[in-house]
């Protein structure tokens, strides 16, 4: 019993030691969480906000974090296996016979040590270092996945609130016709089909606003949704940055295809996919080698009243001979895996450079439509202004107005798609060149050579 009371009031001390600190925190191997606020703001909701309120609520972020950890601490297994072991063992046992009973105790330390395993720990630490670069990949890459996301349906919601503020500017254009046709009509100068189109006008601009209404709620609860809120909850949009300069593209197409094959985490996990099955075939090579292990400890016993103390040290060498070709095929496998890895690499490296052609493409479509509508509106303004004046003074036709209403009315809306396309296609070519990371994607799209 002494034995026993001896071992286990050691074992706090041996505890505390073992514990001290941690060898490989998890937090050297991942950038920390920054601590996200997932309550809407008092103010207006703008894009950085509900980027920030997505990548906050959205379960696929807390899923590849919580990956991304799960690996890192499959890392730290990996670098452990180079410690030593240290246990200990304690037992007591009563043996009744006819004459007499017989109590012993026994306790023991034991150490073991692997010194040699050909290679099998350091290749195991090369594929779980591989593979938590790849799970890092992958977790940027979700997380850029659902900043795009937020980016769209935050500028899709505010074009749907602009269409409505557009479509009520074309109402009230259309009742300020329906006034005049009818102040012509009163005096005599107006016909009654003039009238009654000024009136069927003003009735289809009041059913377009109410279309427009319906899509901005539409719009509004798919922002919700992809904030991670549900689609009933309001939000307050802040008001849409006027663009009366673009930026010009100064980059050509090539560089930056160059860069997102640099940047891209999802190439970038690709690779370490690849190198994990590299090492894992040095894995499976390494399970047929030879291993070495030392092995050292006292040990105590007391049986029925006599105390021993012994203690041991020996090298254990342990050779497989025969393993039934299981190494053998686990090297084929892991080999074939090699090669399946590498061809998905090869298969995502360029469909990364024909995401990033597409994506610039569309940018610059996007950026010459802002252009162009930019004239368009100021034309179908001036147009609509002339017409309305011409037809007040008695020698313009109520069609002539109400085509240039309904030519301005077009305007809008393409002005409002125009800019529209030209904030979603910014962020999906900074997405398809991995750097759409809400502080320098702005400015690496419009640098200059």
């Amino acid at each position: 019993m002494r034995i026993l009371i001896a071992l286990l009031s050691l074992w706090p001390l041996l505890a505390q030691a073992i514990n001290l600190s941690d060898p490989w925190p998890l937090d050297s191997q991942l950038a920390v969480q920054a601590p996200c606020v997932s309550t809407l703001p008092a103010e207006p909701l703008t894009a950085v906000a509900a980027v920030d309120l997505a990548l906050c609520r959205q379960p696929q972020t807390r899923e590849v974090w919580a990956l991304a950890r799960s690996q890192a601490a499959q890392w730290a297994l990996a670098e452990a296996a180079w410690l030593p072991r240290l246990d200990g063992k304690v037992q007591a046992t009563r043996s009744e016979g006819q004459t007499q009973s017989v109590n012993s105790q026994t306790a023991a330390l034991s150490l073991s040590w692997l010194l040699l395993d050909g290679g099998q720990r350091t290749a195991g630490r090369d594929y779980a270092g591989a593979l938590l670069e790849a799970a890092l990949g992958s977790r940027d890459a979700t997380v850029q996945t659902v900043f795009l996301a937020a980016v769209q349906s935050f500028h899709a919601a505010q074009a749907a609130q602009a269409a409505v503020q557009a479509a009520g500017e074309a109402e009230r254009a259309a009742q300020a016709s329906y006034a005049a046709a009818e102040a012509r009509y009163q005096i005599g100068a107006g016909t009654p089909a003039d009238r009654l189109q000024a009136k069927t006008a003003w009735s289809q601009a009041i059913l377009n606003r109410q279309r427009s209404i319906g899509e901005a709620s539409n719009a509004r609860g798919a922002l919700a949704y992809a904030l991670g809120f549900p689609a009933s909850t309001p939000l307050v949009l802040a008001d849409r940055p006027v663009l009366a300069d673009v930026p010009a593209m100064h980059q050509n197409v090539d560089r930056l295809i160059e860069r997102a094959l640099v940047q891209r985490p999802d190439l970038r996990a690709a690779e370490a996919q690849l190198r994990a099955a590299q090492a894992s075939v040095a894995v499976a090579q390494a399970a047929g080698r030879p291993t070495v292990t030392l092995a050292a400890g006292p040990s105590w016993q007391r049986l029925a009243g006599q105390e021993s103390q012994s203690s041991t040290l020996g090298l254990t060498l342990n050779v497989p001979l025969f393993t039934a070709y299981d190494t053998t095929y686990r090297v084929q496998q892991a080999v074939a895996q090699v090669d399946v890895r590498g061809a998905q690499r090869d298969r995502l490296h360029h469909q990364v450079a024909l995401e990033v052609w597409r994506a610039y493409q569309n940018w610059q479509t996007a950026g010459h439509s802002l252009r162009m509508t930019a004239d368009l509106m100021a034309s179908a303004e001036q147009s609509a202004l002339v017409a309305l004046g011409r037809y007040q003074a008695g020698v313009g036709s109520v069609l002539e107005l109400l085509s240039a209403q309904s030519a301005l009315a077009s305007a809008r809306l393409q002005r409002i798609q125009a800019e529209l396309d030209w904030q979603v296609s910014r962020a999906t070519l900074a997405q398809a060149m991995g750097i759409l990371d809400g502080a320098q994607w702005p400015a690496a799209l419009e640098e200059k050579k």
